[in-house]
């Protein structure tokens, strides 16, 4: 495998597939096989997923929430999208630990460095939910500060469409797509590969980012073995 440690991201709205709201059971399970097969393959995994599929707080923000009540609602999401993963993992037998960045024991330990590297070695898959815990910040922002703390190789972003284009391809149909691109670069296209404070972490901190179609099975295992899908951001 090309990468030893990741931290994968992924989107709430992605889990909730060809649903209206929530989870879809098939997404759930096919993204699980796709980590097991990473999980069995040597692959140290993180998690981040966002919470887009149950709340967003920016949304929220625009109907009249207060935004960090609005914030704080979206934390709860990503949780409870974190537990569900976490429950498609084990029946698909991989050990898996949910940590979460505001405390809430039961539900799930409370996160530290320390604590996630050690159960990333102990061969767990482990999925931090709660956002940054912070306010004013996304799920992009958390994945990119997870992946630089638990010292991960890459940060995979697994999305519905399959790399980094030139313009959305989903309205221009003359985008063309890029297979690898500078941070300076998509700077200076202003290309939207995620929120600029998650771009400028990983870009300070030379953190390699990969975006691929999660939803395509087997594309997981696909980018970990290095073949030259979804489009490579480097330093």
């Amino acid at each position: 495998m090309k990468y030893k440690r990741i931290l994968l991201k992924l989107s709430g709205e992605s889990l909730q597939g060809r649903e209206q709201y929530g989870l879809s059971p098939a997404v759930l399970q096919s993204y699980a096989e796709q980590i097991r097969d990473a999980a069995a393959a040597g692959v140290q995994i993180g998690i981040v997923i966002g919470g887009g599929n149950i709340f967003r707080g920016l949304t929220g923000a625009k109907r009249g929430f207060d935004r960090v009540k609005g914030d704080q609602m979206g934390m709860l999401a990503t949780i409870i999208n974190s537990l569900a993963l976490q429950s498609a993992l084990e029946d698909n037998g991989v050990k898996c630990k949910v940590l979460t960045s505001i405390r809430m024991e039961p539900v799930g330990e409370y996160y530290s460095k320390a604590r996630a590297i050690e159960y990333l070695e102990a061969g767990y898959v482990v999925i931090v939910g709660g956002g940054t815990s912070n306010p004013y910040f996304t799920t992009d922002s958390a994945a990119a500060l997870r992946g630089i703390e638990t010292e991960a190789d890459v940060l995979l972003k697994g999305t519905r469409v399959d790399g980094i284009y030139t313009a959305d391809p989903e309205k221009d149909p003359a985008a063309v797509k890029f297979d690898e691109i500078t941070f300076e670069e998509v700077l200076a296209r202003r290309l939207k590969v995620m929120d600029l404070t998650a771009f400028t972490l990983c870009r300070e901190n030379r953190l390699e980012i990969v975006v691929f179609d999660m939803d395509t099975a087997g594309n997981l295992g696909r980018v970990l073995a290095g073949e030259g899908i979804g489009t490579r951001v480097k330093p």
